[in-house]
This record gives structure tokens, C-alpha cells and sequence, in this order.
């Protein structure tokens, strides 16, 4: 049986992608660059604030200039943290379900505090949810387990009795080093050249509903 339903966030619970395409494409624009289409945006969309920059701008800004764009990013991102981003289609009807079997689910992201938690407060998840775990929470980011290994800690459960839904390979990793039975989920965030198979993951998910098998 199982006790907990932990979830990466971006790509997983909640479709940030349009907002953080929009955070990008303003601080493009402010730099008198041409902003990009939202298709080659969201496969780069959970993977920080660097990433999207490198996107944007290419890899040759110096370190200086490459911040400041970096910073102009995250400020237009934290006032738009729910201009569009809503849970991912089929997200609510499973969360609903847990809540109905009395299964703790909870957050665990690479997302900074600073945004994750207004964010899951916007959402109105923040009472809800068992626990909110976020890059900077721990000493150690995913794919480090320990982020993992803290919800437990928090929740009171084993994790060899929880389950661990991501949408990139880190989360996948880190939920195998944490000893949870790992999901990875084929509708979040995933780059054309990403091969889902092979991470080893417990099982691929097409659905946030077929979670349910496994509980």
C-alpha cells in the first residue's frame, strides 16, 4: 500500500511552461531580440532560469551581461507566476482521489522557495499538500534523493511506501536513490531528443490518472 504521492512540480503538477515562455520572451523583447516561439521554449522550461537564458540569448554573453538578462528573467517570472499556468489536464482529478483515500501527496522541485511557494499558494494547493520541498529547502538539489528523503521525514512515511512522478531524469534518478517507486511522466517537458525509456523508471505514464494503478 501506498503512503505518499510526491510530484515534481513544472511539467508535472502544474503547466508552468506558458509563463515561464513569458518571462523569457519580455526580457527578449526589453533587449531589442526577436522573442521565441513557445514550442522551442517548453521543452527547456523546468530546467531553471540558465537554461532559458542560453536559449534566448546563446552561450557567448559574458557573465555579467548573462546575469543581468538571468535577473530581469526571474523578476518578470515572480509577477507573473500564474498569468496562464494551471495544474497539468487530468492533475486535479488525481489529487482529488488521493485526497479521498486520505494519501498524503506533496511537492518536491528544483524551483526556488521564492517562487514555488507563491506559486502553490496561487494555485491554492499550499493547505493542501502534505508537504512543499523546494531546490534551496536542502542542502543537496534533485538529483541528490535527499530532498526526497526530507518529505518523508516531514510526512511521517517510509519511502519505500511513496511514490515519486517527475518529468526529467533527475527526478527519475533521485526517486531510485531514495528507494520510492518512481513514475516518469511522458506529458510534461520533454525535448524531442529525450529517450524517456531510457531512465529506468518503475514505469511511463501517459496520464496523471494512471498514477492510480499504482496505489
Amino acid at each position: 500500500m501506498v503512503d505518499a504521492v510526491l510530484l515534481d512540480l513544472d511539467g508535472t503538477l502544474a503547466d508552468t511552461a506558458p509563463d515561464l515562455a513569458y518571462a523569457l520572451n519580455q526580457t527578449l523583447i526589453k533587449a531589442d531580440r526577436e522573442p521565441l516561439s513557445f514550442e522551442s521554449i517548453r521543452p527547456v522550461a523546468s530546467n531553471g532560469s540558465a537554461p532559458l537564458i542560453e536559449l534566448g540569448f546563446g552561450t557567448q554573453l559574458d557573465e555579467a551581461t548573462f546575469e543581468h538578462y538571468r535577473q530581469q528573467l526571474l523578476d518578470v517570472y515572480l509577477q507573473n507566476l500564474t498569468r496562464e499556468t494551471t495544474l497539468m489536464e487530468g492533475m486535479g482529478a488525481l489529487l482529488q482521489t488521493l485526497e479521498q483515500h486520505s494519501i498524503a501527496w506533496g511537492v518536491v522541485t528544483n524551483k526556488p522557495a521564492r517562487f514555488t511557494d507563491p506559486l502553490m499558494a496561487q494555485l491554492n494547493l499550499s493547505a493542501r499538500a502534505a508537504c512543499i520541498i523546494s531546490g534551496d529547502t536542502t542542502e543537496h538539489p534533485k538529483p541528490h534523493p535527499r530532498p526526497l528523503l526530507f518529505a518523508c521525514e516531514l510526512m511521517g512515511v517510509q519511502p519505500q511506501q511513496c511514490i515519486y512522478m517527475g518529468d526529467a531524469q533527475r527526478d527519475i534518478e533521485a526517486g531510485k536513490r531514495a528507494k520510492m517507486l518512481t513514475l516518469a511522466c511522458r506529458f510534461g517537458y520533454l525535448a524531442p531528443e529525450e529517450s524517456i525509456e531510457q531512465w529506468n523508471a518503475d514505469a511511463i505514464i501517459d496520464h496523471p490518472e494512471e498514477t492510480l494503478q499504482w496505489i
